[in-house]
């Protein structure tokens, strides 16, 4: 799935993405980690992998998107 980094704290290596729908979904920083990234800032298209129900899903994968 693709989203868009909207925040992002490089001390505790977590944020949010949003969803194309708008939705602000938190990463933490285990998700963060097993992309392999050093770095996010908002704006960044991502690609994530979420886990859970619908209604409250967790995101257990970020890192960039290519083409």
């Amino acid at each position: 799935m693709q989203a868009t980094a909207y925040t992002y704290d490089p001390d505790t290596r977590s944020g949010q993405v949003l969803l194309d729908d708008g939705t602000p979904v938190p990463f933490d920083a285990p998700a963060f980690d097993a992309g392999g990234l050093r770095l996010l800032r908002p704006g960044q298209r991502v690609r994530i992998e979420l886990e859970g129900p619908k209604d409250s899903p967790r995101i257990t994968l970020v890192t960039l998107y290519t083409f």
